[in-house]
């Protein structure tokens, strides 16, 4: 099984702009298609953005849309979620995951979970 692990969260203010990642073990990281995920105290995980296995097509969420980038390189195993423009109702812990369907907008998609990484956005 692929093992995610997510990195790039912080404490930003608004309208700056964060990097996340998500690196992938395994070779199978170029099968699946990648989901990125925020979860904010008190409530359930919300689809932020998705891109396909190979074609790099990309999928958002209205909230995702014109701030954010989603992108993959399979040389390197690595999936990232450019986010800019940030607001405070960003803030949340962000996570990544894969999945066998796109765009995988629900959570019950996603075959493989990484631990998160916190986005804290400040007014």
């Amino acid at each position: 099984q692929v093992q995610l692990v997510e990195s790039g969260g912080g404490l930003v203010q608004a309208g700056d702009s964060l990097r996340l990642s998500c690196a992938a073990s395994g070779r199978t990281f170029s099968s699946y298609a990648m989901g990125w995920f925020r979860q904010a105290p008190g409530k359930e995980r919300e689809f932020v953005a998705s891109i396909t296995a190979t074609t790099n097509r990309p999928y958002y969420a209205d909230s995702a849309k014109g701030r954010f980038t989603v992108s993959r390189d399979n040389g390197k195993n690595t999936g990232y979620l450019q986010m800019n423009g940030l607001k405070p109702e960003d803030t949340a812990l962000y996570y990544c995951g894969l999945a066998g369907i796109f765009p995988a907008r629900y959570a019950k998609d996603i075959v493989s979970w990484g631990q998160g990484t916190q986005v804290t956005v400040s007014s």
